[in-house]
């Protein structure tokens, strides 16, 4: 049975789409056992009897716009979000999702469940919609903004495993997110990073890759520093809002225009989901010891669903100790 604790306050619009979407994991997989923590007067109009599901009481929840997660988490061990994860690192549960604060979920990731010792640096990466519908990993979509080149290689050997376990994906790529495709393009970090990608063997290096190509191009990772990935991130974001209300505009401009998107109606939605990153799950919090899965703040109970399928794909892939074992040999190889 997999074990998984859900933070059921945080988010946007918690506890309602949290705790929905936690009973529709349930009642869809037969194979995982969830623990939902948080204020059990607020949640129990959305919740139900299952055997499978056991709620720990806590009146204690961090607003999304929380400034200070450090200073929360030194005075109030008690938060939902921060349970959840103490649960992860008591080896209670097996992964933790969360649609709570992004910054205090990383804090309570380095402060609880600690970084795999084999990784120095984590990376928030989350799935990112795809001209093929596939999707891709991008990372470091804002945890840190200084890092070193081997960082970045160690955490796309980290995404390499995750997309053949878990994707399934054979001999997938990692490009790295540059100003131009040449090997001398951009700064000392990123020819740095250019050249220990290319010489890894553990890595499969497209190489370069410019952003106008993230929602076309075929590498199955874009890597970057979390300054920049998580400026590709929000742009993107924005220009797939911003697209849909040019569209809508245009629909509504003439009666024309109307009585043609009636018949285009299902492509218009295929269109709107292949842009919508709560199609594919959440952001997975590389490089911590255990499975800590970000969904989005703005989450329904569809896209928390999938937040908890992600975690629950994750825990069967084995993806901690697969990446543990190969970065072991590396170290080995270079001692």
């Amino acid at each position: 049975m997999i074990k998984i604790a859900v933070d059921g306050m945080g988010g946007d619009y918690a506890p309602e789409p949290i705790v929905k979407g936690t009973l529709l994991a349930l009642k869809k997989y037969e194979n995982i056992a969830i623990t939902i923590f948080g204020d059990k007067d607020k949640m129990a109009p959305f919740l139900e009897e299952h055997p499978r599901l056991t709620v720990v009481h806590t009146p204690f929840y961090l607003e999304m716009g929380e400034e200070d997660p450090i200073k929360q988490y030194r005075t109030n061990k008690e938060f939902s979000m921060f349970k959840a994860l103490q649960a992860l690192k008591d080896k209670e549960v097996d992964a933790v999702v969360s649609a709570g604060p992004t910054q205090a979920l990383v804090v309570g990731g380095h402060f609880i469940v600690r970084r795999m010792k084999q990784i120095r640096k984590i990376a928030i990466a989350p799935m990112i919609p795809s001209y093929d519908g596939r999707g891709r990993y991008l990372l470091d979509s804002g945890a840190h903004v200084d890092v070193k080149a081997e960082h970045m290689r160690d955490l796309a050997i980290y995404a390499t495993i995750v997309c053949e376990q878990v994707l399934k994906r054979e001999k997938p790529t990692t490009a790295l997110i540059n100003i131009g495709s040449e090997p001398s393009k951009g700064r000392e970090l990123d020819i740095e990073a250019y050249h220990l990608l290319s010489n890894d063997p553990n890595i499969n290096f497209y190489g370069n890759l410019e952003p106008k190509e993230v929602f076309t191009t075929e590498a199955d990772i874009l890597l970057s520093d979390g300054f920049t990935g998580n400026i590709v991130m929000k742009t993107m974001e924005g220009t797939a809002v911003g697209l849909g209300k040019v569209l809508k505009r245009e629909i509504k401009s003439s009666f024309r225009s109307k009585i043609g998107a009636l018949f285009m109606r299902k492509a218009l939605n295929n269109f709107k989901r292949s842009l919508d990153a709560s199609e594919i799950g959440g952001a997975l919090l590389m490089g911590l010891d255990g499975i800590v899965i970000k969904a989005q703040g703005a989450s329904k109970e569809h896209a928390f669903f999938n937040g908890i399928r992600q975690a629950k794909e994750m825990v069967e892939a084995d993806v901690i100790n697969k990446v543990a074992a190969v970065l072991n040999q590396k170290d080995e190889e270079n001692s």
